[in-house]
């Protein structure tokens, strides 16, 4: 088995060798490409060190498996075809791919076997927020259809990359020292601050990753579901959580919900007002589950549920489900 990791120096590609490493994914060789500024730049995986190598158009990937991808949607679409040309299977973290008729999109929880139709050697991997609220809704879903949701994000510093993670520690310390903020990687300060805007904003008034949440949740779900997206960065470092609340075509008790939610693949009930027991971006880090709480009846909808979920971004949200997506395969071999 040979996997290659593109992007090995970002974020998500640092979660890459974590994920692979935790869960004893099969590796007899493992290679590392990376950007100019990355190449060269070494790592130990398994007690061996590797090198970065510059991501070129060559014959690099001859005889890779798996390449998981995380290097921005434009590396993604230049090197496609440079990646996947002798076989290899493409899972890519960007949005480069997502919503292409003739590319499945995967949550393995949700929609695994998608994978297995894949015309251009490419499956593209959700969202964070998107994978982290299907996870939850598809074991709602077998109960009564969705057919409306709303979600109010809130995003952690994680999401905009390990520059951001890094920029906002520093603020908070700027801010004890009274230094001056530094702001680059967000359009304001975001230490003791939230932000209402994640993306670029689209003709419709809606951010492109609230965008992203209508139409990656219909195309994972195979459902005709209609997401309506408030997208939040908040000043947490690693994180995602989420507000949601659900419209289904049935009436549904909590009971049923919790009971569904706790019985499902992915995700974790923690769920318990009389002890102050729910889900916080500070215990999510880290683990693999999606955690769920304060299920309740929505007052302002009789067939309607509202839920809070927490899960950590850069791992379910981003490496971990993509290596989901490859042992999947694997097992259908």
């Amino acid at each position: 088995m040979k996997v290659a990791i593109v992007g090995a120096s970002g974020a998500v590609g640092q979660e890459f060798l974590r994920v692979l490493d935790e869960r004893n994914f099969p590796i007899d060789e493992l290679v590392l490409f990376g950007s100019a500024r990355s190449a060269g730049s070494k790592y130990t995986f398994r007690g061996k060190e590797y090198e970065v190598k510059l991501l070129q158009h060559n014959d690099d990937f001859k005889g890779v498996d798996y390449a998981f991808v995380s290097a921005g949607a434009s590396t993604s679409k230049e090197f496609a075809e440079t990646i996947t040309k002798h076989g290899a299977v493409m899972i890519d973290n960007s949005s480069a791919f997502r919503m292409d008729a003739d590319v499945p999109l995967v949550v393995p929880e949700c929609n695994a076997e998608d994978a297995l139709v894949r015309p251009r050697g490419i499956i593209a991997n959700p969202n964070c927020t998107t994978i982290m609220m299907v996870v939850v809704l598809k074991p709602i879903e077998a109960l009564s259809h969705i057919t409306r949701i709303h979600v109010a994000s809130y995003q952690s510093a994680s999401g905009a990359g390990a520059q951001a993670m890094a920029e906002l520690q520093q603020q908070y310390q700027e801010i004890v020292e009274g230094k001056p903020v530094t702001v680059k990687k967000f359009a304001y300060q975001l230490a003791y601050n939230v932000i209402p805007q994640i993306d670029v904003f689209q003709d419709n008034g809606y951010t492109k990753e609230e965008m992203k949440m209508f139409n990656e949740t219909r195309k994972i779900l195979h459902s005709d579901v209609r997401c309506s997206a408030m997208c939040v960065r908040i000043s947490s470092l690693r994180s995602h959580s989420e507000a949601v609340w659900i419209e289904t075509e049935k009436p549904l008790t909590v009971e049923q919900v919790q009971a569904a939610i706790a019985a499902a693949p992915g995700v974790t009930l923690q769920d318990d007002p009389s002890t102050q027991t729910y889900p916080m971006p500070l215990f999510t880090g880290g683990k693999d589950d999606v955690y769920v709480g304060r299920v309740r009846k929505d007052l302002a909808n009789d067939n309607g549920i509202t839920l809070w979920l927490s899960g950590d971004q850069i791992k379910k949200g981003a490496a971990l489900n993509a290596v989901q997506i490859a042992e999947y395969l694997i097992s259908k071999k």
